[in-house]
């Protein structure tokens, strides 16, 4: 468990506070809720019910194809999983390991609880950085099947824990002194192997002696996160053995490093590939030397000849494949259709003909594990949140494993219908058009968008900042929208990466593609009869929030608007990044910051267009990115525009505190309440918070009349 509270503060907490203080948060955590049968439901979602949501696994259904959250036993007949929950009230997380045998109505054991969040690192121009985004956990089972060893954060490490599935507490199992990154069971089970990167200890040691004669600024600096150089990911791995009796450490040798998966690419699932007892593999290769080309399936028949899965049936995207034992036929999963809004299960024979469709659903399956003859794997829908299932392959009927939510479905939804369409490049895209429960069909509702994915189920958007069942519950409707296929897609001439951003950044292309696209399903909603025009909001993070941007100077769409991030600016976009940014923005064709090139930024810079821009905009921004809004954000005050800020310490660009989290909810809740209907919560510790939008409202309608 975490408290994001100054270690100062920590410090001074009396004996008595800091031995109630866990007893409090255990408390409040119930990780295992008791399964019960649920009557008619009682109320609407409010922002709390998504906040306090049970994960298993990463919190976004958008987010597939990294491990599985699951560990199976040895005999395939128990799973075992990381549980979390989210306590804004102390800015906890609650987490447990959680064992459940795989059968029908099974009830799961808590056999270890405690712990903070693993927040995934990211390497980005060579250098490491928190996302703020959870990493996957999965437990591993000891060979003879006693033993369940995974990864736990205590006071800011991670180490490697182990637990009897007898009965816990689990205990530490390692004592290093920087995080130990991944792992695995040796195959006589008498002890595991594991790498981290004690190199860090001299980087860090290096690093202080630099801060006494000052530091070098250079490609090591990102200012917006940090008066300091960046961790270097040049550091790389390193490898030992640990026995499970003696605790003794020691390297491991070739062999035993080889039990742990390959590194491959920071922030990139690895492809899919399956490889059967008797030889036979299946894997994925790209059909052409560009990053982005479609993907083909092969796998070797049991002749031995490698066999290629027929387009006509293999289109999608690959996300899972298991061979069935006995020497019998490849599964695998897949999206596919429309936008690749659904995903299907195939039945595949190398060698005997095309695979078979077994069935296709808009749900998301993900994090599935093969046990005996079924599937067991993670399953969620647009108003179902994330359960535990088990699957037939041969006739794609499910069975609820375990529900870690049941309350949720005492909660009153309204429909979701999906929505499909072209931009105006002929790109598929898709949307979720989520109505209020007592929507009645002919009204015209103030509308939200949001951003950039759309799969599963519809919590928050991309960056779970905007609760869109919450929103929906106020009268909101809301058109959650999934992103096209990047503008350079479709150009098998680009190689690299590089060359595709490239061709995206280029007469802003994406942006426009982009644009195009969530203005189109707009007017979807609006032909529907649906959408108020005069009432639209628009919301995004990260890529999201560029396409807000882009939309406010390019477009008088949008009544209002709110960004957790901002934004690429003339100025900001060769500096608060820091030089490897520049440098490397500079090869996609933007000016540098000595350039005084308006026609360049002209459609896509606030700063530059602040004097023609209207809509009212908000701000919630971690305190590592900040920085990267002051350029627009000043311009938009000077020309005494409606922006308001709000900035979050210890965050990342996504955001993980559960306080933090809670509060963007209610203050984006606010925000559309008060643009689009004109509402005005009477809690008194926010009059002062709409005492200042409403003066922003009255400056701007002076200055309209003035107009």
């Amino acid at each position: 468990m975490v408290v994001a509270v100054p270690r100062r503060r920590r410090r001074v907490l009396t004996t008595a506070a800091a031995l109630l203080l866990p007893l409090i948060a255990e408390a409040r955590c119930d990780l295992l809720p008791r399964q019960q049968a649920v009557d008619e439901p009682q109320r609407l979602v409010a922002p709390e019910d998504l906040v306090r949501l049970r994960d298993i696994g990463l919190p976004d259904g958008s987010i597939l194809g990294w491990p599985s959250p699951l560990g199976l036993s040895p005999d395939g007949t128990r799973a075992a999983f990381v549980i979390s929950r989210a306590d804004p009230d102390t800015n906890r997380y609650c987490r447990g390991l959680a064992v459940i045998d795989i059968k029908p109505a099974a009830a799961p054991r808590l056999l270890d609880e405690g712990g903070d969040p693993i927040l995934s690192v990211g390497v980005y121009r060579g250098l490491f950085a928190r996302t703020g985004f959870p990493q996957v956990v999965t437990p591993l089972w000891s060979p003879d099947g006693r033993w369940i060893a995974y990864l736990r954060r205590d006071r800011g490490t991670t180490q490697l824990w182990l637990v009897a599935l007898a009965g816990g507490p689990g205990h530490p199992l390692t004592r290093s002194a920087v995080d130990v990154e991944r792992f695995a069971w040796l195959s006589d089970g008498t002890g595991l192997v594991f790498a981290s990167r004690p190199g860090t200890l001299a980087e860090r040691s290096a690093a202080d002696s630099e801060a006494r004669r000052g530091f070098h600024y250079d490609e090591r600096f990102v200012p917006s996160m940090g008066n300091s150089p960046q961790p270097s990911a040049s550091t790389p791995l390193a490898y030992f053995k640990i026995g499970l009796a003696d605790r003794e450490l020691s390297p491991a040798s070739a062999s035993e490093r080889e039990r742990i998966s390959a590194e491959g690419v920071p922030g990139v699932p690895p492809e899919p590939r399956a490889d059967a007892p008797d030889g036979r593999r299946a894997w994925t290769e790209r059909q052409s030397s560009s990053p982005l080309g479609p993907l083909v399936l092969r796998a070797t028949a049991a002749s031995g000849a490698t066999v290629t899965c027929p387009p006509s049936a293999c289109l999608g995207k690959i996300v899972g494949m298991w061979w069935l034992p006995g020497g019998g036929p490849l599964l695998f999963l897949q999206r596919e259709g429309w936008a690749r809004g659904e995903m299907a299960l195939y039945r595949w024979t190398p060698g005997g003909g095309p695979p078979k469709r077994v069935f296709a659903t808009t749900d998301i399956l993900d994090g599935c594990l093969l046990s005996g003859v079924q599937l067991i794997c993670t399953r969620e829908a647009a108003t179902v949140p994330r359960r535990l299932v088990i699957l037939d392959p041969r006739t794609g009927k499910s069975r609820l494993l375990y529900d870690p939510n049941p309350e949720f479905s005492r909660l009153r939804l309204g429909r979701v219908v999906r929505l499909f369409w072209k931009n105006d490049l002929g790109l598929e895209a898709r949307g979720d058009l989520v109505l209020p429960p007592d929507y009645r069909p002919g009204t015209r509702l103030p509308l939200i968008v949001t951003q950039y994915f759309s799969n599963g189920f519809l919590r928050g958007a991309t960056g779970d900042e905007y609760p869109i069942h919450a929103f929906a519950a106020r009268g909101f409707a809301v058109l959650s929208i999934e992103r096209p296929p990047f503008f350079a897609a479709a150009n098998p001439a680009l190689k690299t990466y590089e060359d595709i951003n490239a061709a995206n950044a280029r007469g802003w292309s994406e942006r426009r593609s982009l644009l195009s696209t969530v203005t189109t399903g707009v007017q979807r909603v609006i032909d529907l009869g649906v959408a108020d025009p005069a009432r639209i909001g628009i919301t995004g993070l990260s890529d999201g929030a560029s396409t807000v941007a882009f939309g406010l100077i390019n477009t008088d769409r949008f009544a209002a608007a709110v960004m957790s991030s901002c934004c690429i600016e003339p100025w900001t976009v060769m500096t608060v990044v820091g030089p490897a940014y520049a440098d490397r923005m500079r090869t996609l064709g933007y000016p540098p910051a000595t350039a005084s090139d308006r026609s360049f930024w002209a459609p896509a810079s606030i700063a530059q267009n602040a004097a023609a821009i209207d809509t009212p905009l908000l701000m919630q921004l971690a305190d590592d990115e900040y920085l990267t809004s002051l350029e627009a954000f000043t311009a938009l005050r000077e020309h005494g525009k409606p922006v308001d800020m709000y900035v979050f310490p210890g965050e990342h660009h996504i955001k993980w505190q559960p306080a933090h989290r809670l509060a963007i909810y209610a203050r984006n809740l606010d925000w559309f309440g008060f643009w689009l209907v004109g509402r005005i919560d009477p809690d008194p510790e926010k009059r002062e918070e709409f005492a200042r939008w409403q003066a922003m409202r009255d400056r701007r309608d002076r200055a309209r009349v003035k107009q």
